[in-house]
Parts: structure tokens; sequence; C-alpha cells
């Protein structure tokens, strides 16, 4: 298998989770389908894959996912009706989610984990390295992430994931990454992955978050990763064997993120991203900003 000189151009999500942390909202909704403001969460990383090349997109899906088919399809009825009342800024909108990218389908069956969704993905992948983005953490569009990963990808040949520093208190909710610095690089290079370390067991503050650049290497691996954490196949298990090895698709290195990131994760957390992207938008910003202060006062009396 080789990579050489291979551009990135495939993007694979994985959006096959039951959302059960925000029932009964996802009884019959996919979580992906929740809206951050004027557009739901899977489009923010559609349109974050998109926005670097990557117009080939794989979803992975599971039952009850049809709808976030029907959101990226053409419909010609909407389309006529916004067309004919002259709403021409709603009718932009709509069609701006089916001329995105050339988006693919494929159920994961049974959701046997992170890993196992990266694994159905390789008939579609090939031989060549990929980015996998998860819905989870939206990157807002003005920072850079992506683009760096695929940089450093192409320069080391091994996988890439995405790193935040995080109080240490936080750490044992994240993959936790030890890490040694590149001489003149502004990467790193991943020593080890912990799921989930106990605070006095983390060897660093720098957090795994949900965008990777892999080397399709990993697929191998994959195929003969049992079970971990939680029963379930983890990409985590997988990326720690490549990072342990030599040879080509060996070796995996982390990208620094300190951009504007919103986790779509929990409710709570699903609350802030959907006030925070609201205030930073020009057509509800000043109104809310403007609402706010007044807002919060009033809860302290």
């Amino acid at each position: 298998m080789t990579t050489t000189n291979q551009t990135v151009r495939k993007a694979v999500i994985p959006a096959a989770g039951l959302g059960t942390r925000f029932l009964p909202a996802t009884k019959a909704m996919p979580k992906e389908m929740l809206p951050v403001v004027d557009k739901p969460a899977i489009q923010y990383v559609v349109e974050e894959a998109v926005k670097v090349g990557l117009n080939d997109i794989l979803m992975i899906t599971g039952r009850n996912k049809r709808a976030l088919e029907d959101h990226f399809d053409r419909v010609p009825a909407l389309e006529a009706t916004l067309a004919d009342k002259g709403e021409t800024a709603k009718l932009s909108s709509v069609q701006a989610a089916s001329n995105l990218g050339d988006i693919h389908y494929v159920r994961q069956g049974d959701p046997s984990g992170l890993g196992h969704a990266v694994l159905r993905a390789k008939q579609h992948v090939g031989t060549e390295p990929f980015a996998v983005l998860l819905g989870d953490d939206l990157i807002d569009a003005r920072d850079e992430l992506l683009s760096t990963m695929i940089e450093v990808q192409a320069r080391t040949g091994g996988s890439v994931v995405a790193l935040i520093e995080v109080e240490p208190s936080q750490i044992s909710a994240y993959g936790c990454a030890d890490i040694q610095d590149i001489d003149g690089e502004s990467y790193v290079r991943i020593n080890e992955l912990v799921e989930k370390p106990s605070v006095d067991e983390a060897p660093s503050n720098l957090a795994v978050i949900g965008r990777y650049v892999l080397h399709p290497a990993v697929f191998e691996v994959l195929e003969r990763t049992g079970p971990g954490r939680g029963g379930e196949i983890q990409l985590t298990d997988a990326l720690q064997e490549l990072a342990a090895g030599d040879g080509e698709g060996h070796g995996v290195y982390g990208v620094v993120f300190r951009g504007r990131r919103y986790d779509t994760g929990d409710k709570l957390s699903y609350l802030k991203a959907c006030v925070q992207l609201a205030i930073d938008s020009d057509d509800l910003g000043p109104g809310l900003r403007e609402w706010l202060p007044g807002f919060t006062a009033g809860l302290s009396k």
C-alpha cells in the first residue's frame, strides 16, 4: 500500500449514534439534525469538509437516519414554491445544502463503536488518506484546522489528530495525548493515547477532539482490533498501534487547535453553542447582545 503524494479528497462523517442524551427530542429525529441557530449541526460539519476541498463525503448512518439524506437532497416542490413567492434568500439557503458536495451513505449495521464506523468506510476510501469529522465538535468557519491537519499528514505520511488544551480537572472526559515536541515544527508527535484517564494518571492536558486525518493503514489495524473500552471497537486503540509501530502509514501526529470550537455533545454545551454562534451572526447578533445583559441581570434579582 502506498500513499505517496496522494491528496486527501474524501471525508468520512460517522452519524450512526442514537443521541440518547437528547431524548425525547431525538426519539424520531437524528441528533445530527438538531438545529444550531438556523442550520442542522451536520450541515456545519459538511460545510467544513467542503471548504477545504473534500467534496467526496461518506456518511456512516444507522436506522432512523433518513432525515440526513433528505436534508441534503433536492426538494423541487419546496424550491418551486419559494421561487414563485420571490423568497430568494430562503431558496438559496435550501439549495445550498443540496449543492455542497457528492454525499454518499452507508449503514454501520451493528453499533460497535467509532473504530467500527470508520472501518465501514474502507471500500469507499480505498488506499487514500482521508479525513474523519465527528458531528459533536463544530469548528468555527473562520478558523483553520482541517487544512492544517491535511498539510501535516502530507508531510509526515502518518495519521493526524486534533488536540485542544483543557483544564487538567476536565481531562478525564476526553482521550488524552502523551506528546513529544518536534524541533522546528508546529505539530507534535503522539507517543501514546490514553482514553479518559484519571486526573492523576493523565500524561498531559491535551485532549483529542473529533477531527482526524488518517492513513489508510488504519483499516488493516481496525480489522484485527478487538472490542476495547465499553465493549466497542475503539479508533483510539488502532491509532495507538499506529503510533507505536514503524513503517509506511505508522506514526501519529497532533495539531493543537486554539481557535473557536463549539461542543454539541450534551444539552448544556449544545445550548452554549447555539448562543455563541447566534451572537456572532450578523442578523441575530445585535439583537441578542442587546437582550442578554438585561435578561441575565434579571436572574440575579
